[in-house]
């Protein structure tokens, strides 16, 4: 071992060298490099993914759809009335099959025939065949 050493008896108490031209790297950034290896990167984000929950999106019988157009019929009678309205409506999952339905109270602004979609005073925007519910909330 002493021969080893002897090897480097003229570097041993020399000053560490500091880099004129390079700034001296922080602790923080020189211990990422030594952070461990992710392997299989994403992999966790896939298992979360696979866990969420979907719902599918159910059919409405006909009496449901005819509940929902009198309803409608109801708010469009006296747009002045200017009511609230519970409104609860799927929407379809980006990323795998089914959705989630919602429940938003909003008034409503007008009505899209051509789109098809109920547009409310805050811009939201609702398909008429993704609603599952629509109540009047009266003031």
């Amino acid at each position: 071992m002493e021969k080893k050493q002897e090897k480097y008896n003229d570097i041993m108490n020399c000053k560490h060298p500091i880099s004129k031209k390079h700034p001296q790297m922080s602790l923080q950034d020189r211990a990422a490099q030594f952070a461990p290896f992710a392997a299989l990167s994403g992999h966790n984000d896939a298992i979360k993914e696979t866990a969420r929950l979907t719902q599918r999106r159910r059919e409405l019988s006909e009496e449901e759809k005819e509940q929902l157009d009198v309803t409608l019929l109801q708010i469009l009678s006296d747009p002045k009335k200017n009511d609230q309205i519970l409104i609860t409506y799927f929407v379809e999952d980006l990323k795998k099959e089914g959705g989630n339905y919602r429940t938003i109270l909003g008034k409503l602004k007008r009505i899209d025939a051509v789109g098809g979609r109920l547009i409310l005073e805050d811009h939201t925007n609702i398909m008429l065949k993704d609603i599952y519910k629509l109540k009047i909330v009266e003031k």
